[in-house]
């Protein structure tokens, strides 16, 4: 997790690769939500990759976004908290900037999740996980040759209003080239500090689109996310897509399947989903599931595990759409549903992010975070570094192969 300057794809949306944060921790328990931080504490846990809400996806290179390079499918190492902590403490004390200091010590830790985020930006960050965040509507992915390609252009939004378009490739922000820079850098320039860059303050970007390049101006704006969609085709199926795991998903989720028309089956939409809040991805899966395993997860030598809730509706088809941009814990709900049988998956290979990253204050209020363990899916499946491979492959056209296998699970009844 590489310091998103929400959270792993080049958008300054609510997702993700500055290493999206799942949750905020108090005291042991990773997932109980918790914005009061002490100096070098543990205070998230994140499985996702990239600005939560899904800003940013890190997309590491892979075929046609679907399977990750034999580098980037390689599990991520374990970082050492302590040791970025020290040398931000060695920093402060020679009168040195200990985020400097702190983001040297990453960069050689191996950890590619790794981040280091100033205490603007992980405020932004931590109100990105509440569906709100200030931006341009920008939502991007770094491609195989580095480059930084637009994958979405929320609607009402500064960049909207400029004509920018899903598929414009992303030369610059305020000068700094983005090629080859880690997505979540990107989005975190996107953004920029909580502090330093609120609404109303401007963003240059360098873009270009086929043998035009040219460059834009936008005005940052506070925006929300829509994190949850839901439709329903003309066959009666209901497509609820989610974009991100932000706060309240997982309530809208059910919602949205008690809702549907009866006897119906469901499509679930994860694709380009690049993580966001644990809890509310678990919160989805009892949507679907009646209790049980979710996935298990260690950190630091502890093994723990997520649970459902019980009184899921269990009975209605359903298919997981997903691709290469699904990461993180949209990787762990598919897990789930896969394994336990609850789904068919349609698509291509999931992303592979599966690590667990902790966050600790440094000296100066900036945050670490680094890899301190990883999860697996309810059959000991372990995803980082593997993705999740369909059931079933499908290209562009993948919904209308989930409706045809919708009919082929027959209804509810």
């Amino acid at each position: 997790m590489t310091h998103a300057k929400g959270v792993v794809r080049a958008s300054d949306r609510a997702a993700p690769s500055r290493s999206p944060r799942l949750t905020a921790m108090s005291g042991r328990d990773p997932f109980c939500p918790s914005r009061r931080f002490g100096r070098g504490a543990a205070l998230t846990l994140v499985f996702a990759s990239v600005l939560v809400a899904g800003a940013a996806t890190g997309s590491l290179p892979g075929d046609g976004g679907g399977s990750a390079s034999g580098e980037a499918r390689a599990a991520a190492p374990v970082g050492n908290p302590e040791a970025v902590t020290r040398a931000a403490e060695e920093a402060m004390a020679d009168g040195k900037s200990p985020l400097e200091a702190a983001e040297r010590a990453v960069s050689r830790s191996g950890d590619r999740w790794a981040a280091v985020y100033s205490e603007g930006e992980y405020e932004e960050f931590a109100e990105s996980l509440d569906g709100r965040y200030t931006g341009v509507g920008l939502e991007a992915r770094r491609e195989r040759d580095g480059r930084i390609e637009v994958t979405k252009v929320q609607s009402g939004s500064p960049a909207a209003a400029a004509g920018i378009r899903a598929g414009d490739r992303l030369r610059s922000v305020d000068g700094q080239a983005v090629d080859g820079r880690p997505v979540t850098e990107v989005v975190s320039l996107l953004r920029g500090d909580a502090t330093d860059a609120p609404a109303g303050t401007t963003v240059r970007l360098g873009l270009e689109r086929g043998t035009r390049a040219w460059t834009e101006t936008l005005r940052r704006a506070r925006l929300s996310t829509d994190s949850v969609t839901v439709r329903t085709l003309a066959g009666g199926v209901t497509v609820i897509r989610i974009a991100a795991f932000t706060k309240g998903v997982g309530d809208t989720v059910r919602t949205a399947v008690r809702r549907a028309p009866a006897g119906t089956g469901i499509v679930l939409d994860l694709r380009g989903n690049s993580g966001g809040l644990v809890t509310e991805a678990v919160s989805t899966a009892s949507a679907f599931l009646d209790g049980g395993l979710v996935a298990t997860y260690d950190v630091e030598g502890e093994q723990r595990a997520l649970h459902a809730e019980p009184g899921g509706d269990t009975t209605r088809p359903l298919v997981a759409l997903v691709d290469g941009g699904t990461m993180s814990a949209a990787e762990l709900l598919t897990g789930a549903l896969q394994d336990r049988g609850r789904a068919v998956v349609v698509g291509s290979r999931t992303f592979g992010k599966g690590s667990v990253q902790m966050p600790s204050r440094l000296p100066d209020g900036s945050v670490a975070e680094l890899t301190v363990g990883h999860y697996r899916t309810p059959s000991g499946h372990t995803v980082d570094g593997t993705g999740i491979t369909p059931d079933l492959e499908a290209d562009d056209r993948a919904l209308e192969r989930a409706e045809t296998v919708l009919s082929g699970l027959g209804d509810a009844s």
